[in-house]
């Protein structure tokens, strides 16, 4: 078996994708604008976030974003969000960090220091792999081509502060779009890339 690892990021359109969920997300560098996402709520690209999250079967995090989650998600089990708290619970998590990881929610485990091998032994493990949120941890996987699927959920607000997704200094890559955009009545759009390999250049004169 041969996996695939996504990795699902929410954006606006100058590419901040810092604190997409509330306001105490993530304050680092004084952002301002923590929770940007929720008045731009979806029915049509939220259904395709639930489709993603059914089919997972190992969810792939930074630090910082497992922390979030494993403060928030083990006690959101029933309720409206019950299907992603259950979900979320049941499931195999793998943690990225510098720092040693002493885990309390159940089925967590850290990852060594050779990204790329963990990367190939999770394929092995699992089928469909997802990584959401997690700055940091993604600019890592995007600059060595270590995923497959790149989601990006793409909203009409533009904050001119905070992380983006291809800072300065990103490493060069070309992508390809591997299906129509998906969009929603928002005006947010669905982008799903495939890593192609270095950008390549021609002269349009």
């Amino acid at each position: 078996m041969t996996g695939r690892i996504t990795i699902d990021l929410f954006t606006t359109l100058d590419g901040v994708a810092q604190a997409p969920g509330g306001p105490e997300e993530d304050t680092s560098g004084g952002f301002r604008w923590g929770g940007w996402q929720a008045p731009l709520d979806d029915d049509v690209l939220g259904a395709t976030i639930g489709e993603g999250i059914e089919a997972m079967d190992a969810l792939l995090l930074g630090r910082r974003t497992y922390d979030i989650f494993a403060g928030y998600w083990p006690h959101h089990t029933t309720g409206p969000e019950g299907p992603i708290g259950q979900k979320f619970d049941s499931i195999p998590k793998y943690v990225a960090s510098r720092r040693i990881l002493t885990p309390e929610w159940q089925g967590t485990t850290q990852l060594g220091t050779d990204i790329a091998a963990e990367m190939d032994a999770l394929r092995e493990r699992h089928s469909d792999i997802h990584v959401i949120g997690s700055i940091d941890f993604v600019q890592t996987l995007l600059a060595g081509e270590l995923y497959d699927i790149l989601n990006l959920w793409v909203y009409p607000v533009v904050l001119g502060e905070g992380k983006k997704v291809f800072p300065d200094g990103a490493t060069p890559a070309k992508l390809r779009l591997t299906e129509p955009a998906l969009t929603g009545p928002s005006g947010a759009l669905r982008l799903r890339y495939a890593p192609a390999g270095a950008p390549t250049t021609g002269d349009m004169t």
